[in-house]
């Protein structure tokens, strides 16, 4: 996997790992995930292709809301991701079809020596295709180094509501470890299928060597929630009019929201002390969305989850 070699963030971090080589099983997993109608027009998912340690079992059909649409969950079966350790993900929604993702559980970054784990994202979405992805946490613990890179297709017609959620480390754990990674890196980019670009996003946190407790980036949040939403102008306009901001000082939780350039849909930004807060706001918003978009609210979260 090459998307990472010209990151200059990353150059620090290109030894060789000393345990387990680069590229060995295991070390490179791989998910192939293609939704599609049915000659029913019931959406399914027509292909996956899975690679350890990543699983993905058959589709699920549990949403009260939408009991029509697929969900699935990504597995791991390698526990958290260590140096050299590289993901691929390949999402494809077809013409019509709709689907749900999500993770079983939070995705711990674990302690490093050497090199890096990286996470490859590509996401497809056809002619009026609908697509959720609301993913667990990421947890980067002490001297983790961790890079994603996404790239999304979008046809103008249909709607990608695309969450993400970083923790500052593991805050309970022993003292605390808050912002004692060495490097995340965070990168988010959309085009149409012709290929002309509509933003690019970056977001490169190394608090060992600047801090991220400066007002205007992390200040006294320790938990940040990145919500992107591609959809045509007129639902993004409904939804931004819907949608509310605010700060709030007991408990400290913050969101906010802004058009993305070319017309093609939305930013929505949570901050917050705690990740139950912050996931729970996103999910406040991805029903917002969804009931834009498919008259629909989303369910209450599982107890469990």
């Amino acid at each position: 996997m090459n998307d990472f070699i010209h990151c200059k963030e990353l150059k620090p971090y290109q030894a060789p790992t000393q345990a387990m080589r680069m590229g060995a099983p295991g070390k490179f997993g791989l998910l192939d995930l293609v939704f599609e109608l049915d000659e029913n027009r019931k959406s399914i998912m027509r292909h996956w292709e899975r690679r350890a340690p990543l699983i993905v079992q058959q589709e699920l059909y549990f949403d009260e809301s939408m009991p029509e649409m697929p969900c699935v969950y990504i597995l791991s079966a390698g526990g958290p991701n260590v140096d050299g350790d590289r993901y691929e993900n390949r999402f494809t929604i077809r013409k019509d079809a709709y689907a749900f993702i999500s993770t079983g559980a939070a995705t711990k970054i674990a302690e490093m020596k050497n090199n890096f784990s990286g996470l490859k994202q590509t996401f497809t979405l056809e002619e009026n295709a609908y697509l959720e992805y609301i993913p667990e946490a990421t947890i980067p613990c002490r001297n983790s180094r961790y890079a994603t890179n996404t790239d999304i297709v979008i046809h103008p017609s249909a709607t990608l509501f695309y969450s993400e959620i970083y923790t500052g480390g593991r805050k309970y754990y022993q003292d605390g470890e808050l912002f004692v990674y060495d490097l995340l890196s965070v990168c988010t980019q959309a085009r149409r299928p012709e290929g002309t670009l509509l933003f690019r996003e970056k977001m490169v946190a190394a608090p060992k060597e600047k801090t991220v407790r400066d007002i205007g980036i992390m200040h006294h949040y320790d938990v940040l929630g990145n919500v992107i939403v591609l959809t045509p102008p007129q639902d993004a306009t409904q939804i931004y009019a819907q949608t509310q901001v605010f700060i709030n000082r007991h408990p400290h939780l913050a969101a906010g929201i802004s058009y993305l350039p070319n017309e093609c849909g939305l930013i929505f930004k949570v901050l917050g002390e705690e990740t139950q807060p912050v996931k729970k706001t996103i999910r406040e918003f991805a029903s917002i969305v969804r009931m834009q978009i498919k008259g629909k609210p989303l369910p209450e979260e599982f107890i469990w989850k």
